[in-house]
């Protein structure tokens, strides 16, 4: 097979997901004798990524931004400088990014992981499931450009995985749904095979990650630790988000364990997952209609004829108020910086022309 890339030694980056897209994409880069790389973990200013040629320890100074949505994040491909001092200088366009709302509460976006293929969606067994949960889980997962896949854990802790896997199915339609367990080795070659690309572990702490993660790399390079009897919860055991290669071929990005999981503009997302709901809302009465008491409103008489239920409208609605809520904060934070902006420009320009006032 002949080789694509354009630099031989970037073809080791492959494995890793390079494309002969993105190598052509890098000319420019390459041309000023940089090199690429991908960044398998971020840590204080400094990451851990790869290149063609091995691993590398490089600095991030050239690539700090205040905003959380344009600093560099695991899964991010990069320009490197090489030398005594290795340092990424600039990212390459991501093709898809999970974004949720800063741990902060500010208007900021952070960027979970950038250029997956799958958000594997790890849900435990051992406990009930959390339908507001997987609902939140699913309009980011949707919302990032990549295919999401729910992996109920735990299997062999389960009271009744057949019922909880159709109630996953119910809140999430046209999603794959696998029941796995990584004691007895269930679905696991199953999953394996469903992977490609670069895949993101979400969920909560406890949902059995770690576990689910070290099965499909064939060894015990994930943390894992204890989860509490009385609510199924466990340490963060992965405390940063690490990119590692999967035996068979692609990437696999473990991330910490969620506990919050606010929206930052997952519309479309949010639309994936209450699809069943837009469609409904398409055949309302009113265009504008708010689906409580409105006459003629097809999301109540679905209700009504129990093809719907209020626990599902309710939970549309309060997501839908969150991510408002959420945009309406960057708007006004972007409005704020333009004003910020203007008011520097407009101090300028005062202190240039009292300058001249005084030289005249």
């Amino acid at each position: 097979m002949p080789n694509l890339f354009t630099d031989p030694s970037d073809a080791g980056l492959s494995r890793y997901g390079w494309t002969e897209t993105l190598d052509n994409s890098f000319a420019e880069h390459r041309e000023a004798g940089l090199v690429p790389a991908r960044i398998a973990r971020v840590d204080r200013g400094l990451c851990d990524a790869v290149t063609g040629s091995g691993p590398v320890r490089a600095a991030l100074t050239a690539l700090y931004s205040p905003d959380p949505l344009l600093a560099p994040c695991t899964g991010d491909w990069a320009a490197l400088r090489r030398g005594r001092e290795p340092e990424l200088v600039a990212l390459l366009p991501r093709h898809s990014a999970i974004v949720r709302s800063s741990a902060s509460r500010t208007s900021h976006g952070q960027v979970l992981a950038a250029n997956i293929d799958t958000v594997v969606l790890a849900v435990s067994l051992a406990t009930a499931l959390d339908a507001a949960r997987l609902e939140r889980l699913l309009a980011l997962a949707w919302e990032s450009g990549a295919r999401p896949l729910i992996v109920l854990t735990k299997a062999d802790l389960a009271a009744d995985a057949d019922a909880v896997h159709a109630e996953a199915s119910e809140l999430a339609p046209g999603v794959d749904i696998l029941v796995t367990s990584v004691t007895t080795g269930q679905n696991i070659d199953v999953l394996t095979a469903l992977l490609s690309g670069t895949t993101v572990l979400l969920g909560s702490s406890g949902a059995g990650k770690s576990s689910l993660g070290n099965a499909l790399l064939g060894d015990e390079l994930l943390a894992i630790g204890e989860v509490r009897a009385q609510d199924g919860k466990g340490r963060h055991t992965t405390v940063r988000r690490e990119l590692v290669p999967l035996p068979g071929g692609g990437v696999l990005i473990d991330t910490p364990g969620l506990r919050g999981i606010s929206l930052y503009d997952a519309a479309d997302g949010l639309e994936q997952v209450f699809a069943e709901i837009e469609r409904l809302a398409r055949d309302c009465r009113f265009g504008d209609c708010a689906h409580d008491t409105e006459p003629g409103c097809a999301v109540q008489a679905a209700i009504q004829a129990g093809k719907l239920t209020e626990r599902r409208l309710n939970s549309y609605r309060k997501l839908q108020r969150e991510n408002a809520w959420a945009a309406s904060r960057t708007d006004a934070r972007l409005r704020g910086e333009r004003t910020n902006q203007q008011k520097a420009i407009t101090s300028h320009l005062r202190a240039t022309y009292k300058f001249r006032d005084q030289q005249s």
